[in-house]
């Protein structure tokens, strides 16, 4: 009987199935040595046994890749250990888990998983999707978009975009890494020919999180510099100054009637125009923070202040990130409130200031025209999609540590709105300041309205000397716009880190996790070194509108399409269904299907309608960095055809239409990752293909037969009752044969 034993226990699992049988021995809280039929029968059995051995072989199943395991065979080599009744020396992780998680105050649930972990509590994963979604165009390129687009007008396309595009756009990724627990690759085992997709995310990602932390790094220098009594960019008398500058504080008699009337635009560029005032903020970004060149192609020397605030950031961000989620997770309590705290600082500050009034009133006076505006509707789609951060793999990545039966349906709709009402506050801190600004230059709001950096480090920085106690406000101001950076680039490294240690997926690089990620951050911190330069400032701009913009829309699109249409709406409903305990609403389905992609699609023609090529301030940009910043959006968009070549080529089928249907349905280990989630249709009870190596499945005993071989290799059946078994007692390693 013994030998039948280990004959039966001829079997290993795969890694997808590893995480299953891991979940079920903690679930017992205990593997027995030895059968109690066994045991009453035989007495007494040493631990060291050839008896007890035989048991655990059986009992304790090999696998790899799971935290707790001593031994990392390869298939091959724990098979023929197997076959040859060799005992393979185990460890029973139970115990020793629940001690290590309990020192952290923490007790593991039903749903934690021990191998890639979970967040310590849904507050964490809230906070760190809303400092992921909450970000600096919250501040510098919403309101900007809002007052240009008709006022509180624009708000209408805003939301009715929100709604049928955004919130379940996020949804859809909340919900697809959730239910696989795994990053932006691991889950296109949903139909692995677009796998392309998830590359095509980390290369975005990559892109993105290069240029994001030069950012951060220059609100870090504005932060050291702020520490003074006056800021430096408050009187003309420093030595970056021309003599073109002029201080609105040094001189409180310019207004708008001393000005040529051919002003036009902000105030900025039109004394650039006219070469009769430049501003000390804007002398102080151009010649003192960025020592501008004169050309892309001139990067001139690295700008060594910039290239320390660098070092600095991506310090910060790799040791919040050093744990994983486990570090970062503990973070997000600061870094995803506190810029609250001070965007409610600076608008009560903002709201008492002379002027204040104008610029609010400005910015949400209604104009009802510019509703019937193609224009508005496409930049408020486009305003939705970029500042939730869809298609950038990280929610995606946040959301594959989440406990499986976590209700991401309301964390979606809170996350989403929250990001929203979060825009429209900020634009009263900055329309209410700029107003005052105004006011005090007797101009028009819309003459002093910068976006982008132009308000962040030069509209903005101008207006706030004219505050009392100025230092103060500065500091604030810039240490939001850090908090709201990093919080986006947490997420960023994160998706990246995770993706590479769920697609190598060995016990090895789940234990040296840490050097992965100090890995990517080194390379981060390299890679953003020629954006250090004397003509980092283009080259940044060239990558914010090229590398995440066109290829986003596109990317999405087919996610959409892929997994409504190739993997089927139905059953993706019946795995959401499955997750939360209730099918998606219909209004979801129906926006999945058909209303969220046509939004999508229209955005991409309204993106190639109304290109324009590139420019900055007055100088605009030469064909071959146009063609680069093309190449950057293509390098994203190009791995998924390429890769679904790739797959398609190496997938078995007699004709080129079953090789395709091979190649997009589910591979054998799409589905929940802990084994007792996999219910239904994900029930390992299918038998291994060569392909997927050993799996581990459950037998009902009281129905099965066990094949026995004899000494003459001859198989034969014998009933499991011959056991004296439970009932359904199992999961039961087998073979196939």
């Amino acid at each position: 009987m013994l030998q039948a034993m280990e004959e039966a226990g001829d079997a290993s699992v795969s890694p997808g199935a590893g995480r299953g049988v891991n979940e079920w021995r903690r679930h017992t809280h205990s593997t027995p040595s030895v059968h109690p039929k066994m045991a009453a029968a035989q007495g007494p059995v040493d631990p060291s046994s050839p008896e007890q051995m035989s048991w655990r072989m059986i009992s304790q199943p090999l696998h790899t890749g799971v935290e707790g395991t001593s031994h990392s065979l390869h298939p091959a080599e724990s098979g023929e250990a197997w076959a040859q009744g060799e005992a393979i020396p185990t460890r029973d992780i139970t115990h020793e888990a629940y001690e290590d998680e309990s020192e952290n105050g923490f007790m593991p649930d039903e749903d934690h998983s021990l191998q890639r972990g979970n967040w310590g509590n849904q507050i964490e994963f809230v906070l760190t999707s809303v400092g992921y979604a909450v970000g600096l165009g919250n501040v510098w390129r919403f309101p900007y978009l809002c007052y240009r687009n008709g006022g509180g007008a624009f708000l209408v396309p805003y939301f009715v975009m929100l709604i049928f595009c955004g919130i379940p756009i996020f949804f859809m990724e909340l919900s697809f890494g959730q239910f696989a627990s795994q990053g932006c690759l691991g889950v296109w085992r949903i139909s692995p020919m677009f796998k392309g997709v998830g590359y095509g995310m980390m290369v975005v990602s990559t892109y993105i999180g290069i240029y994001y932390n030069v950012v951060v790094c220059i609100a870090f220098y504005y932060f050291f510099s702020s520490l003074t009594s006056v800021l430096p960019w408050t009187y003309c008398d420093n030595p970056w100054n021309t003599p073109n500058c002029v201080s609105i504080l040094e001189n409180p008699n310019i207004t708008k009637s001393t000005q040529p009337s051919a002003m036009l635009g902000n105030v900025s560029q039109a004394l650039n125009q006219t070469l009769q005032r430049t501003s000390p903020s804007e002398e102080y970004w151009s010649f003192c923070v960025l020592n501008l060149s004169d050309d892309v192609g001139n990067f001139g020397e690295v700008q060594v202040h910039l290239l320390s605030c660098l070092l600095v950031s991506w310090v910060v961000v790799f040791f919040c990130l050093m744990q994983g989620i486990r570090s970062s997770g503990k973070v997000v309590y600061f870094t995803a409130t506190f810029p609250y705290v001070v965007l409610t600082i600076l608008f009560f500050r903002g709201v008492t200031l002379e002027g204040a009034s104008t610029g609010i009133k400005y910015y949400l006076t209604p104009q009802w025209d510019k509703i019937l505006e193609a224009k508005v509707w496409g930049d408020a789609a486009s305003q939705i999609f970029y500042s939730l951060g869809c298609a950038w793999g990280g929610l995606i990545t946040m959301a594959s540590y989440n406990r499986f039966h976590n209700n991401c349906y309301r964390d979606s709709v809170v996350i989403s709105v929250t990001n929203c009402v979060t825009s429209v506050y900020a634009g009263f801190v900055i329309f209410s300041v700029l107003g005052s600004m105004a006011n005090h230059l007797g101009e028009d709001v819309s003459q002093v309205a910068e976006h982008g950096p132009g308000l962040a480090f030069v509209a903005y920085p101008e207006a706030l000397t004219l505050l009392p106690i100025a230092p103060l406000w500065s500091l604030l101001f810039f240490f939001m716009l850090i908090l709201m950076g990093l919080g986006t680039q947490f997420c960023l490294l994160e998706t990246l880190v995770t993706a590479i240690v769920d697609e190598v997926g060995n016990q090895w690089i789940l234990q040296q996790k840490i050097y992965v990620t100090f890995g990517v951050a080194v390379a981060g911190f390299l890679l953003g070194i020629p954006l250090t330069s004397q003509a980092g400032i283009y080259w940044l701009l060239l990558m914010d509108n090229y590398a995440a913009s066109y290829s986003l829309v596109i990317i999405s699109c087919i996610m959409c399409v892929s997994i409504m249409y190739i993997y089927g709406h139905q059953n993706y409903s019946e795995d959401v269904q499955m997750m939360l305990g209730f099918p998606p609403p219909c209004f979801f389905q129906i926006c999945w299907r058909f209303i969220s992609p046509t939004i999508i699609f229209l955005i991409l023609i309204f993106l190639v309608i109304q290109y324009q090529p590139i420019t900055y301030n007055q100088y605009r940009y030469p064909s071959w960095a146009e063609a680069i910043g093309f190449l950057m959006a293509l390098s994203s968009v190009i791995c998924i055809p390429f890769y679904a070549l790739f797959h398609f080529r190496r997938t078995d089928g007699d004709t080129l239409l079953q090789r395709l249907k091979n190649s997009t349905k589910p591979s054998r280990d799409w589905g929940p990752a802990l084994l007792k989630h996999r219910t239904g249709r994900y029930a390992p009870t299918i038998p291994p293909s060569p392909e997927d190596g050993l799996e581990f499945q459950p037998l009902h005993l009281d129905k099965a037969q066990i094949p026995m071989v004899g000494s003459n290799d001859s198989s034969r059946l014998q009933d499991s009752q011959m056991w004296d078994l439970p009932a359904g007692w199992g999961p039961f390693p087998t073979k196939d044969r």
